[in-house]
């Protein structure tokens, strides 16, 4: 097979090793775009096995942009959330693949130190051994096993509880969907459970609350106050949108799993995705910030 070839047969792996890292699948393709660039200057009968070499320069320049992507996060406005996809980027159909690039985990995955994101995605996710990763990242394989363990333990503890019934989880999203729409602040509150959660990311570019919602009242009470004609308004300016006569809703696969999103035109502007456990919404995840749309596919006006 020719350079070029080779590369297209890895790009599915390394745009799926690249997102998960990084948690953007624009700063995604970037990786892998400058990854093929190195690739090219490669000749490819140097290089013995190909597949280790390009997750190897993937996962290292992933490390190295996410290093300085965390230092700008630090005065980023409000919460911040991973950039959400209607596509997997490897296009996983192995439940484990597809587990991986849960939202609720990838929300998990921002808390941990690159070095420890990058150990816990090549080893749980693509089953990567210690001793390659090591390579990967340039440390030994007994130091590689204390990143990997402190990673799994901290993801262990901090990681949702979900409602595995893909079906179930979409019921319940329609339904909790279908109580923002009405402003019923009772049906929320009834499908929440009581320490619920509601994380916001708007980048300061719509209205959005900057800090994390605790309680079922108070999360309830935000999200029935969406429905109210001036917030809708009010959102909409904010976003840059005058005609709110054709905001369209669904509910939709997004990062392998079901999620409300609100559109105009064709252009996705809300995200709302639950982690649901025992028929009660643990923690919603609210994103409104419009750099992080680009990815979601929306069906349209009905």
């Amino acid at each position: 097979m020719t350079t070029t070839e080779v590369f297209e047969e890895h790009r599915s792996l390394l745009n799926g090793v690249a997102y998960r890292i990084l948690g953007t699948a624009a700063d995604a393709e970037d990786v892998v775009q400058e990854a093929w660039l190195r690739w090219d200057r490669v000749a490819g009968g140097e290089v013995d096995n190909p597949r280790a070499y390009l997750v190897t320069v993937v996962s290292r320049l992933a490390i190295d942009r996410l290093r300085k992507a965390s230092s700008q996060r630090e005065s980023y406005v409000g919460e911040w959330l991973p950039e959400p996809v209607s596509d997997l980027p490897d296009g996983a159909e192995r439940a484990e693949l597809a587990d991986s690039v849960e939202f609720a985990l990838m929300v998990v995955l921002e808390t941990l130190s690159p070095l420890e994101r990058a150990v816990f995605v090549l080893h749980e996710a693509f089953q990567l051994p210690y001793a390659q990763i090591a390579q990967v990242i340039g440390r030994s394989e007994q130091a590689t096993r204390q990143l990997a363990r402190r990673a799994r333990d901290h993801v262990r503890e901090r990681r949702p509880r979900f409602e595995a019934d893909q079906a179930k989880r979409r019921r319940m999203t329609e339904r909790f969907l279908q109580a923002c729409l009405e402003g019923d602040l009772d049906g929320l509150k009834g499908l929440l459970a009581d320490d619920a959660t509601l994380v916001s990311d708007s980048g300061g570019r719509a209205r959005s609350p900057l800090r994390v919602l605790r309680t079922s009242h108070k999360v309830g009470r935000f999200l029935a106050s969406l429905s109210q004609e001036r917030n809708i308004t009010s959102f909409m300016e904010s976003v840059g949108l005058e005609d709110a006569s054709d905001l369209n809703t669904e509910v939709t696969e997004v990062n392998g799993g079901p999620a409300a999103v609100v559109s105009a035109s064709g252009t996705p502007l809300i995200l709302l995705a639950l982690d649901v456990f025992e028929d009660r919404v643990q923690h919603v995840y609210l994103l409104v910030n419009p750099d992080k749309m680009s990815r979601l596919r929306v069906a349209g006006p009905s």
